[in-house]
């Protein structure tokens, strides 16, 4: 996935609201929870990089030569033997064997080694699909194949600086990994129950992942690499007229400093948390929600798309060919301090009230953590496509658009040293850090 800084501007406009205790209406300078975050509010400086990764092989010891001939007869090229990786690595050749009278005749040239094998490909993740009553149809073998990710952490020093904002800003932007039918947060432990994901970030997800699993094993597809090894994921989007899942463009994660929050009082997100936002079961519009759509990042309304009359971006949107669907999700951003998951997978979290004069979390949940906001880009390649698409979780009636339940889940996966880092120089100090700057002179880079 690459992007062009010069397409990360940020969306104007109220954009969505997430309601809480108090439902506010967006407007009057106010800021949403899941603003106008475009790919252009992101502001990508460091683009797309080749990983190159130094392979040492490790030669084998030299075959012995053989003994002298009394004529000369070439003698056999030794088989190659495999170093590390399957990579066939030729053995030396033999030393000529001297002739008659001392006279030292060359041996015929070996046989050219076989071409290197290739490496053995990566374990596919489970793809047996549970039958969901109402669901869409999947072609499974139609599930497309993501980025491998990186094994290493990818940071570089830079010069490019952050800068002052209203509202301190972290992003990072993600590959597709893969699909599976499985969900570690809600179905642990019990692989292909789920409707099929679209999984970003660690790639090595499954149903059987843990807070250790996650944190310490898997490659990542997001920038900077293992220095981020968090789970992202949200329902796959479907093409009904044959059943192909959409690939993913890709994902942008914002960890910003939600309006009405004091940004002193936000602490470090905690190892092992998980959370999930959204309504998988929804099949209605609702005014205000924890997801939206739009066209290309475009502010809901902003482009006079018929598809959102009253504000209400819920559905998916035809959006033309050569665009992009763009799926916004926003995650609450206050935590009860105890509990890393509950039994419904929310009620230890909270969105904070709006509007909340204090600029405190509830009482209930006290602790102010940064918002994750998901955007979601699923690429257009057809003219009146959208108009077929439905994600895996809509199980409603066919006759009503596609889109209403929409979701995602967050299982944290980052090194703690790492977080702190950004939190402390983006979102605590008030500065945006865009999609690659940690705020100390380091850069995320890769992807």
């Amino acid at each position: 996935m690459t992007h062009d800084s010069a397409k990360i501007s940020r969306m104007s406009g109220c954009l969505l609201t997430v309601i809480a205790a108090t439902i506010a209406a967006c407007g009057g300078g106010q800021t949403s929870d899941v603003e106008g975050q475009s790919v252009a509010d992101a502001s990508v400086q460091g683009l797309r990089r080749p990983i190159k990764v130094p392979i040492t092989i490790a030669a084998p010891s030299p075959a012995p030569a053989p003994a002298p001939a009394p004529t000369p007869a070439p003698s056999p090229a030794p088989m190659p033997s495999p170093g590390p990786g399957g990579v066939v690595v030729p053995a030396p050749a033999p030393a000529p064997a001297p002739g008659p009278g001392g006279v030292v005749v060359p041996a015929p040239a070996p046989a050219p080694a076989p071409a290197p094998a290739p490496a053995p490909a990566p374990a596919p993740h489970p793809v047996t699909p549970f039958t969901i009553p109402g669901a869409p149809y999947i072609d499974v073998a139609k599930i497309p194949t993501g980025s491998p990710g990186v094994s290493v952490d990818m940071l570089a020093p830079t010069t490019d600086q952050s800068v002052s904002t209203n509202e301190g800003a972290f992003r990072t932007v993600c590959d597709f990994s893969h699909m599976s039918f499985d969900d570690p947060i809600v179905y642990p432990g019990q692989p292909g129950r789920s409707h099929l994901h679209a999984f970003f970030g660690n790639t090595g997800v499954t149903a059987s992942s843990t807070a250790a699993s996650i944190a310490n094993a898997g490659n990542s597809t997001c920038r900077g690499g293992t220095i981020n090894r968090t789970g992202y994921w949200t329902p796959a989007m479907i093409d009904t007229k044959d059943g192909t899942p959409v690939k993913p463009k890709g994902i942008i994660v914002y960890y910003k400093v939600s309006a009405w929050v004091d940004p002193l009082d936000l602490v470090s997100l905690p190892a092992g948390l998980r959370m999930v936002a959204g309504d998988p079961s929804g099949s209605a519009p609702v005014r205000w929600g924890m997801s939206a759509f739009s066209c290309n990042g475009n502010a809901w309304g902003s482009d006079g798309d018929p598809d959102f009359p009253n504000n209400t971006p819920h559905k998916i949107p035809n959006c033309p060919a050569g665009g992009e669907v763009w799926a916004t999700i926003g995650f609450p951003n206050c935590w009860d301090g105890v509990h890393l998951d509950s039994p419904d997978h929310r009620s230890h979290m909270s969105y904070r009230p709006s509007p909340n004069p204090g600029l405190k979390c509830p009482a209930s949940h006290p602790v102010a953590v940064p918002q994750v906001t998901f955007q979601v880009m699923f690429p257009v390649t057809e003219a009146n496509a959208p108009l077929r698409w439905r994600l895996a979780s809509d199980t409603y009636d066919k006759s009503i658009p596609g889109g209403y339940s929409m979701h995602g889940d967050w299982f944290n996966g980052w090194k703690p040293e790492i977080m702190s880092v950004w939190l402390n120089n983006c979102d605590r100090a008030s500065k945006d850090c865009f999609a690659h700057l940690l705020g100390d002179g380091r850069q995320m880079v890769g992807f």
